[in-house]
């Protein structure tokens, strides 16, 4: 499936591909395509069912990956860097598990190549079917809705980015029925030059399992933390972020 995108070119070298996380759009990683696209060619994508991108009922991390090689078909680019957070991660070492060969370096988000058995988002997935079901057209009610069951506000400001004319752009329908499958993993052995980015103080990347699981995949990998940072660890510390990048492509 070709999905929406951005792409700016600027000159020879390879792309940088950005690949957002779960409820999230192709904006989420602009504070580091911005910067990148000084230097790069870089590429945005909305992944299926989300942003402007189309809406199906199945979601896995092969099919997501599959869109993402299909974009760029459609755009002719051969040779990139992949950026993924969180989800958007786990959709980036898939790709690097089909395409080896295209791929000269990953970077992956505060995300681990293993089977989450948690769940981080029951009271996410409540506010965004409450606000589906209200029949409301205004952001300020949609605030007022969501804060019965999320008491972050930037949370709640992240999901609104994603909500226009009273609905979600994001199919909350098939992201709940595939919850499952984005949580889950299925093992691959990958030696692409990778970084690893793990906020200090988030749990993506926190147990010796979620490390092991790094080390026993991917047989290239350094682990970097970006220390008093969450999960959003790019928009939180953007600059430490996009220093380790550099470092690490150049």
């Amino acid at each position: 499936m070709l999905l929406n995108y951005e792409y700016h070119q600027i000159n020879e070298k390879p792309t940088l591909i950005f690949i957002h996380g779960l409820f999230g759009s192709l904006s989420n990683l602009g504070m580091l395509a911005r910067e990148f696209s000084k230097t790069h060619n870089t590429l945005q994508v909305d992944v299926r069912n989300h942003g402007k991108s189309g809406h199906l009922s199945e979601m896995n991390y092969t099919e997501m990956a599959q869109d993402v090689l299909d974009t760029l078909k459609h755009l002719n680019i051969d040779q990139f860097i992949l950026v993924g957070h969180s989800m958007g991660g786990k959709i980036a070492m898939k790709l690097a598990d089909l395409e080896n060969q295209r791929i000269q370096k990953l970077i992956v988000l505060d995300i681990s190549p293993f089977t989450y058995l948690e769940s981080h988002h029951t009271h996410i997935f409540k506010a965004l079917f409450a606000v589906k079901n209200a029949n409301i057209n205004s952001r300020h009610e949609a605030i007022s809705i969501m804060k019965n069951d999320i008491d972050e506000d930037m949370v709640i400001q992240f999901l609104l980015k994603s909500f226009s004319k009273g609905e979600w752009l994001f199919n909350v329908d098939a992201i709940y029925e595939n919850y499952m499958k984005i949580l889950a993993w299925d093992n691959i052995s990958v030696d692409v030059p990778t970084l690893f980015l793990r906020g200090g103080n988030s749990p993506y990347i926190a147990k010796e399992e979620h490390i092991s699981a790094i080390h026993h995949q991917f047989k290239n990998a350094n682990i970097l933390t970006v220390e008093n940072t969450g999960h959003w660890l790019h928009a939180e510390k953007t600059i430490e972020v996009i220093e380790s990048i550099k470092n690490f492509i150049k």
